[in-house]
């Protein structure tokens, strides 16, 4: 099966809320079984700057590897600073350098993302990207 999904920190980092339902956790569990859920290397760099220590951070990473990655490519590069020209015209040019990163890596790879962040939300409404936007759960329900 191929990537259908880059994962997001937003929503990594609420994986084990106990407010996430039973059902989700599985559903998210199948997929990234599966490998239907992906990384990049903005994600992996993101996820491993929040470890405690190095022994977390080389657990983390590990774990993280296993899962399918997506690169990231010249074409990506431009659409991401195209998409953040695009925000500024709108007002709205301060979002995470890793957001615009994942939604071009989206937008080229006709994948979605998994997240729970609005920025993404922002970013379908706001430029010309065009992926599917995936809440972990819905808006304020974690």
């Amino acid at each position: 099966m191929s990537v259908e999904l880059l994962l997001d920190n937003s929503a990594w980092a609420r994986l084990g809320e106990a407010s996430l339902s039973a059902d989700r956790k599985e559903e998210i569990a199948a997929a990234l079984e599966a490998g239907r859920i992906g990384v990049c290397l903005p994600f992996l760099l993101e996820a491993g700057y929040s470890a405690r220590n190095a022994d977390d951070h080389d657990e983390l990473v590990e774990e993280l590897l296993a899962l399918p990655q997506v690169r990231i490519g010249e074409e990506v590069e431009r659409r991401a600073v195209d998409a953040q020209r695009q925000l500024a015209r709108a007002g709205h040019h301060r979002l995470p350098p890793v957001d615009l990163i994942l939604a071009a890596i989206a937008d080229r790879g006709g994948i979605g993302i998994l997240h729970y962040d609005t920025d993404f939300d922002l970013l379908t409404a706001k430029t010309d990207l065009r992926f599917k936007s995936e809440w972990l759960a819905p808006r304020g329900k974690l």
